[in-house]
């Protein structure tokens, strides 16, 4: 017998691997789902703004990058004794501006040049909810606790939250033809307006995400049901953390295997089993790190990164590698000493 329904994902003409370039922008899911690309040396980009919710501002953070404009001063504005960006998530707050602005145009620099040569940009919309700053009737990607009375709060229909990708998603094709989106809508609830409320919202995302897919074509744009799979795969609270919204580290590792199946070449996953294995002997902290043992290991876990890099150079393993001589050299000094 059946206890569950199988979520049915459709192949994907295009596939990600080592080879490729990637993005990911929008909520906390894609976090989730990008940090393991990340983990794993995939060469992957994730949120240059922070995480984004809602449409309007994943589209305006795309069409910022496309500009090419770093931000200045005059968009920082100070409350509560720190200096945000309504474009950005509080992780760029700062009590300096000049740090503030600093952190905020690092990223962007880097991640503008990014996009240009992106070869896959996954967005996952959070919710069709979203705030305007009354004073400049724009969308904010975080409101930073400033009082609600400055906003004013709505749920997009299905129809702005199209037009505002799709210019969007439009301008970034001209620029960077080659580019295949993929759009998923985060399993993660928003309660704010009770349980109807978030499915409404939802549905407001789920209708976008088909209307996309159906206007740009499957060779341009795909979906990926990360929302069917929690809710008709799963669809249990044991996969949920303890606030109940947000999903289980074992939730988690369900759909990035479902992701990894569909999404990432054959080739590409075989190496990620051999990566993990790397990264889980830089991850291990020994109970001695200065004994020779713990040595000799680190020593062989470089040879498997100097093996994987001297046939796969285009692997984002260098950093690993760094690591592990700066960890041999302080072992090193440290039992000269």
């Amino acid at each position: 017998m059946q206890f569950r329904t199988i979520v049915e994902i459709p192949p994907f003409g295009k596939m990600t691997g080592y080879r490729s370039k990637n993005m990911f922008l929008g909520s906390c899911f894609t976090e989730n789902i990008g940090g393991n690309m990340q983990r794993l040396c995939f060469d992957t980009d994730i949120n240059p703004f922070g995480i984004l919710y809602n449409p309007v501002s994943i589209a305006r953070s795309l069409q910022r990058l496309l500009s090419g404009e770093p931000f200045t001063r005059e968009e920082l504005f100070q409350h509560n004794g720190l200096w945000h960006s309504f474009m950005h998530h509080g992780r760029f707050s700062h009590a300096s501006p000049e740090m503030a602005l600093q952190a905020i145009n690092d990223r962007f620099i880097q991640s503008a040049a990014n996009l240009r040569t992106a070869d896959f940009l996954f967005i996952t919309l959070g919710t069709a909810w979203i705030y305007e700053l009354k004073s400049t009737g724009k969308a904010v990607a975080n409101c930073h606790k400033v009082p609600a009375n400055e906003f004013r709060r709505f749920r997009l229909t299905v129809q702005e939250a199209v037009e505002h990708l799709k210019d969007a998603l439009e301008a970034l094709f001209e620029v960077n033809p080659g580019l295949h989106v993929v759009l998923t809508v985060s399993p993660i609830r928003h309660l704010k307006d009770g349980a109807n409320g978030n499915q409404v919202s939802k549905s407001v995302l789920l209708l976008a995400s088909d209307a996309l897919v159906r206007g740009f074509g499957t060779d341009r744009c795909s979906y990926f049901p990360s929302y069917e799979i929690v809710n008709d795969e799963l669809r249990d609270y044991r996969f949920y953390t303890e606030d109940m919204t947000h999903l289980s580290d074992v939730a988690i590792r369900y759909i990035w295997s479902r992701f990894s199946e569909s999404l990432i070449d054959s080739e590409s996953r075989e190496m990620a089993k051999k990566i993990e294995s790397i990264i889980r002997a830089v991850e291990h902290r020994p109970f001695n790190r200065l004994t020779p043992e713990h040595m000799s290991f680190l020593q062989k876990t470089e040879e498997k990164v100097i093996d994987i890099l001297n046939n796969n150079p285009y692997i984002q393993l260098l950093p690993v590698q760094q690591w592990l001589q700066r960890e041999m050299e302080d072992i090193r000094d440290s039992l000269q000493a």
